[in-house]
């Protein structure tokens, strides 16, 4: 009897109002908000980076920063290739999380996915034998989550990477 009277009592208690277009809209204002000034932060952050190492960057439409610091002679990387990579990986603290010393080399298909989205454009800038660091904000990285294992949430990357050859 007991727990007829819970089932219906639960039943018929009104929840707060989630579809009030108020609470909706500043919910959303609040959120974007919030991201705005994450994104500022981290931008301010990269750009302080930047400057305390005097690199001579360019940046993407995305937000992804670049340099090619040397030019290979190789040809020209293309979708649907696999990209051969030597590189190192940290985070902009300093600290290093990946390089192909300990790792083995990375090796990728072009335009497929399965790796961060900044690595995959700035590696479509690249010809064989160039040596370049990106530095990949965490919204073009691994997010909110990090990977899992040794890259925290919403960390910006700094790749430094040669393009060995592509298959």
């Amino acid at each position: 009897m007991l727990c007829i009277f819970l089932f219906f009592s639960c039943r018929n208690h009104k929840l707060k109002d989630t579809n009030n277009p108020d609470q909706s809209r500043l919910l959303k204002e609040s959120l974007v908000a919030a991201n705005k000034q994450a994104v500022k932060a981290e931008n301010e952050q990269i750009e302080s980076f930047i400057c305390r190492y005097n690199w001579k960057m360019k940046e993407t439409g995305s937000g992804l920063r670049y340099q090619i610091y040397f030019q290979g002679s190789g040809e020209e990387v293309q979708p649907g290739r696999i990209a051969v990579l030597k590189y190192t990986v940290r985070l902009i603290t300093g600290d290093l999380i990946y390089s192909s010393d300990n790792d083995g080399l990375k090796e990728f298909m072009i335009g497929r996915g399965g790796v961060e989205s900044g690595l995959e454009e700035g590696i479509l800038l690249l010809k064989v034998g160039d040596r370049a660091k990106f530095i990949i904000p965490s919204h073009l990285g691994f997010g909110l989550l990090g990977d899992q294992d040794k890259v925290p949430p919403k960390s910006t990357l700094i790749y430094d990477l040669e393009l060995i050859s592509l298959k």
